[in-house]
This record gives structure tokens, sequence and C-alpha cells, in this order.
């Protein structure tokens, strides 16, 4: 049924997983009203993690380092002064979808390319659907906008996800396409490289069965053992599917 053994959750998710006519509602109201004539849709899916804690300023900076080296989005012009103006240029603007909790990452970005001209001359929109804060799951209303913003994700042309979230898993895995992960914080600090390319569109599955971790308990590559099987690149302990 799955030639290409790494999209099995693809296929799955997006002819099972069904939202509700509400959700379904926000989604084609915010995409068509925000980014559907984008000329490229870029979506960042930004949190952070008890367990790999790190500032807010150091994450924005790890966002705006991954998605400049890696061409991204565009880089800013240097030589523009504040007294300076040059016309942007009549290209369809890219759009940025930030899902994310915190409202100053969408804050900081939008300024970036609100106060700033691009090398390019390229206008570089910036969108965030919430930014609640704190996570609230026993929250009915709180739940609906994190799933509409998974599928609002999963129309995008490049994605850029959180290492180890499922709430990014999903999102690329709906969309087919292969993330860069902002990689996990070691000891508060931004990680060197900030992000790293997955080489598969099949989300991590954290948990894998103890058989299969016992019998590669010391086999560096799982996929010895289990065909199309190894370990994931963002998160210790965690399995996907590779072709």
């Amino acid at each position: 049924m799955f030639p290409i053994k790494e999209t099995v959750f693809h296929h799955l998710g997006r002819y099972l997983f069904h939202p509700s006519n509400s959700v379904w509602g926000m989604v084609m109201r915010y995409h068509n009203s925000y980014m559907a004539k984008a000329k490229e849709r870029i979506g960042i899916q930004a949190r952070i993690f008890y367990s790999a804690p790190i500032s807010i300023d150091d994450l924005y900076k790890q966002i705006v380092t991954c998605t400049l080296e890696e061409s991204i989005l565009p880089n800013l012009n240097p030589e523009q002064s504040k007294n300076s103006f040059s016309a942007p240029n009549e290209m369809t603007p890219r759009a940025v979808l930030l899902a994310s909790l915190y409202g100053v990452l969408y804050d900081r970005l939008k300024d970036m390319f609100y106060l700033h001209s691009t090398t390019t001359g390229e206008i570089v929109s910036v969108y965030q659907p919430s930014h609640e804060e704190n996570q609230q799951s026993e929250q009915q209303l709180h739940n609906q906008k994190a799933l509409a913003e998974i599928w609002l994700l999963s129309f995008s042309d490049v994605l850029v996800t959180t290492a180890g979230s499922t709430f990014g898993y999903m999102a690329y895995s709906l969309a087919g396409i292969k993330p860069w992960f902002l990689m996990r914080s070691k000891d508060q600090k931004i990680p060197d490289p900030p992000c790293r390319r997955s080489v598969t569109i099949d989300p991590c599955f954290h948990s894998p069965p103890a058989d299969l971790i016992c019998r590669t308990r010391n086999i560096t590559n799982p996929g010895k053992v289990v065909r199309h099987v190894r370990h994931c690149e963002d998160f210790d302990g965690g399995v996907k599917l590779f072709d």
C-alpha cells in the first residue's frame, strides 16, 4: 500500500484526520484572508519545553539565525539607514505563519521586516493566528485553535518546527514536506547549528515498542533489525520511518 515508506502517516493522516466544521471554518477563513495569495508560505512553529529551557530572546535569535542561514527568509539590507528609503519591488509578498504560544516572537519578527528592507526587495508579511501564552489543554476552544494552526501550517511550502514537538510533527507530516528542526537548547544556550533539516516526512515515535528497544540496545541503527526504521534526528530514543 505504501511504496514510499515515509509517507504512511501523511496518507493515513489526510485520509482519516478530519477536523470539525468549526475548526475547518477557522482554517479556511484565516488562510483565505492572509495566506492564500502569497508567493511563498513559510510556517514557523516554536515552543519552549521544560526539559530544554531557553529564553525568549535566545529562541528568537535561533529562529532568525536558522531562517537566514538556510535562505528560508531573505536577508535584511545592511546598507539601509534610518534616513534612507528604497522602494520595494512589486513581487507578491512572502507570508510567514508563526504558530507559537508567545506573542513576543510575533512582535519581533513582524518588526524585523517592518523596520528594515530586504536585500531582494521582497516584502515579508508575518502573521500569528493566536498567542495563548500558556497551554490550556482543558479548554476546548484552546484545543480547537491549536488544531486549526496545525492545518494552517500544513499548507506551507517551507516549514521550521521545534525539535521533539508533536505539534510540529503533525504539521509537517500532513504537509508532506521535510522541515528544518529548531534543535533543542543545551545548558540554556542556542545550539550549534541552530537547526537541522529532516531527512524524512515521517513523525518521530517518541515511545517505540519495548521489544524494538531491547533488540536494538547495542545497535546504533535500528534499521539493521527492522527495515525502514531508524532513530530520529531530533529526539533521543525515538524512531521513525525512512526509505
